[in-house]
């Protein structure tokens, strides 16, 4: 298991970003949070197995919402978090 803070910057906020990335998180079994920040980047804690991960923070960049951009993704891990069972966009 890894935990990582991702860091998104681009066209992510106002446009279902959140939402979709707790639908690719559903998806491939990660547990975490995102948020939208106050700097207009969005906030992602997640943790799941470390292929799952790479799987997850590839379709991040790629923005699994349909109307977000990416311009930057910056990453870090994290201590796991045993508490977290399931994710949840805030």
């Amino acid at each position: 298991m890894i935990a990582k803070k991702v860091i998104v910057r681009g066209r992510v906020q106002g446009v279902g970003f959140r939402y979709f990335t707790k639908q690719l998180a559903d998806k491939l079994g990660v547990t975490g949070v995102v948020w939208n920040a106050s700097d207009g980047s969005v906030r992602i804690e997640a943790q799941a197995d470390e292929t799952v991960m790479i799987d997850f923070v590839n379709g991040v960049k790629v923005s699994p919402s349909p109307y977000g951009r990416v311009d930057s993704v910056e990453s870090e891990i994290i201590p796991v978090d045993e508490s977290r069972h399931v994710f949840k966009a805030i």
